[in-house]
């Protein structure tokens, strides 16, 4: 239990945020957004912490499930129903035809391989004319649930995201204590073993991609609503980097640091943004302190002590 005190306190902190002084419309917006990159976060820390595979491409699973949103507003389709598993499934889709190819390699040459397969998709979503192009699309409504606008209400969003944030911590944590979970960090430690004992790493590489890229086009589709707008820069490296910086902030191999970490990210950067405008400057320098100070991460600083 005093290992689980952690998420349990982190998700009732977001439970009861809106009555401790985050129910101002921004602040809700706010904190919806670090939700959904917390959610993204978790399933590029599945491939990062579970199966050690460094990722500069995840945020173009992001994207892909954000302009599913696109396509099938400007075809005037909202349905929750129906856009969900359109967007999920693209992305899914996306994240197994990429990582069939880039875990034929490891180490720098799978970071450089996800890199230029997401440069790929950020150029592609540049060129999309029909939906804006360099300039972006801005949806029409937001996503309905039987037919009802219940996004557009704040709170609801909010806790809508909450619950899915909660949904795929809990998967990937099962996922992470069976046998799936095992195989992929033993595969991490050593590969070369663990085909010894008779399991092949690439199929449990390759179910971990899809996973992650399903989470990412799911936090894409919650994106788009949070902002009602969609731009090629969902896909961008920068927001690759973003993520991984957040799983590296929250501590390596602890899902709910993932979430900590964009947390983090988020509201500090929002923080320093309204002392200065110069705050990058102060920004950067923190992020590095707090990666070498911090080497168990958030989530390490948070854990119970052991002898």
């Amino acid at each position: 239990m005093r290992e689980r005190a952690v998420p349990l306190l982190l998700f009732a902190a977001l439970a009861a945020a809106p009555f401790l002084g985050f129910g101002e419309g921004y602040a809700l917006t706010l904190l919806a957004r670090a939700m959904i990159l917390g959610m993204a976060a978790v399933g590029l820390a599945l491939l990062v912490g579970g199966a050690g595979l460094v990722s500069l491409g995840h945020a173009a699973t992001l994207g892909v499930g954000a302009y599913a949103v696109v396509a099938l507003d400007a075809n005037g389709i909202v349905e929750g129903a129906l856009v969900l598993p359109v967007a999920i499934g693209a992305a899914a889709l996306f994240a197994l035809a990429t990582g069939a190819v880039s875990l034929r390699t490891s180490g720098v040459h799978f970071i450089m391989i996800t890199l230029a397969f997401g440069q790929m998709a950020f150029f592609t979503a540049s060129s999309l004319a029909a939906y804006g192009g360099d300039d972006g699309y801005t949806l029409y409504a937001r996503t309905e649930l039987g037919g009802t606008r219940l996004l557009e209400d704040r709170l609801v969003f909010h806790y809508a995201c909450l619950g899915l944030l909660a949904l795929v911590f809990l998967f990937c944590r099962a996922a992470l204590a069976a046998r799936f979970g095992r195989v992929l960090r033993a595969a991490r430690e050593n590969p070369l073993r663990v085909r010894a004992v008779g399991f092949d790493p690439y199929p449990y590489r390759l179910l971990a991609c899809v996973i992650a890229g399903a989470i990412g086009g799911l936090s894409g589709v919650l994106l788009a609503n949070a902002t009602e707008f969609v731009a090629p820069s969902y896909l961008s490296w920068q927001r690759s980097g973003e993520l991984l910086f957040m799983v590296i902030l929250g501590g390596l191999g602890s899902l709910h640091g993932a979430i900590l970490g964009a947390l983090a990210y988020v509201l500090l950067e929002e923080w320093l943004s309204h002392l200065t405008e110069h705050w990058r400057m102060v920004f950067g320098p923190l992020l590095v302190l707090s990666v070498l100070f911090f080497r168990g991460g958030l989530a390490g600083l948070l854990a119970p002590r052991r002898r």
